[in-house]
């Protein structure tokens, strides 16, 4: 089994959601993001999205949008956020951890070189946010076939008719995006996550998450009672922005982190 197999079946013997925490890879700086990461796991975060920083991140809305302009600005590019999925790794091998972002820097790097550079660095999964399934040869199935989950998102404007394309050939987890908008916007109701996990269900026996507007403990703790994962991104990396120093940044988003995995595991 792979690691976010094993993580959602260890977690659906507990009764309880995965709390699934994303920072910008290089937000603020390296070796900052590089303490975040690895203080990540102890803080409650069950499964890490790293994303991988690109100029034109099209789905994010303003906050994510600034930790990828101050991650580039410090010199991050793709080799920089795969050595530090390596040291990462170097001591945790137990918490999956998937890199999310846009083609256009994996196109760039060299799809079979990035492919196994991800593998070794030791990555469990990859979020494109603008690949569709039409494209899956150019990405989705060459990371598979090296034993890298692709995780697939949904929407809400994603039609019964649609929706079994778009999960053809996931793997690791279903993404549901539950507000038609930008990361960061607003949330989407409680009756609505429910009716969209109900959907979901009744196409895949994958675990699904839901992301997008999430960001207090107590909106974390009643979507966990809902659904299979609680994505929260916008709201750790405001911690990075309104941080006044380095020691300011990780604490922050480790104490919101630990606030988050409190609310989560209280749900049930």
């Amino acid at each position: 089994m792979s690691r976010l197999q094993t993580r959602f079946a260890e977690l659906k013997q507990q009764n309880r959601a995965a709390l699934v925490t994303f920072i910008t890879a290089g937000d603020p700086g390296y070796s900052t993001s590089l303490d975040i990461l690895k203080g990540l796991p102890e803080a409650g975060a069950d499964v890490i999205e790293l994303g991988m920083p690109f100029t034109d991140p099209m789905a994010d809305g303003p906050a994510i949008q600034l930790a990828n302009i101050r991650a580039l600005g410090n010199g991050q590019n793709l080799a920089r956020t795969l050595k530090m999925v390596r040291e990462f790794r170097a001591g945790n091998d137990s918490t999956p951890l998937v890199l999310m972002g846009y083609f256009n820097p994996i196109h760039f790097y060299g799809v079979e070189r990035f492919i196994a550079d991800a593998k070794e660095a030791g990555v469990d999964g990859l979020i494109i946010v603008d690949l569709p399934p039409e494209h899956n040869e150019d990405l989705c199935q060459p990371a598979q076939a090296a034993g890298l989950d692709f995780i697939r998102l949904t929407t809400p404007t994603t039609d019964d008719k649609r929706l079994p394309t778009v999960l053809e050939g996931s793997s690791g987890f279903v993404y549901y995006v539950s507000v038609a908008g930008v990361t960061g916007a607003g949330a989407a109701t409680l009756e609505h996550v429910e009716q969209a996990v109900a959907r979901l269900r009744r196409h895949t026996e994958l675990p699904v998450a839901i992301g997008f507007g999430i960001r207090t403990p107590k909106h974390a703790a009643s979507v966990a009672r809902l659904a299979d994962g609680v994505v929260v991104g916008s709201a750790l990396v405001d911690k990075i922005a309104s941080a006044q120093s380095s020691a300011d940044a990780v604490e922050g988003v480790l104490g919101l982190c630990r606030e988050l995995a409190e609310g989560v595991r209280k749900a049930r």
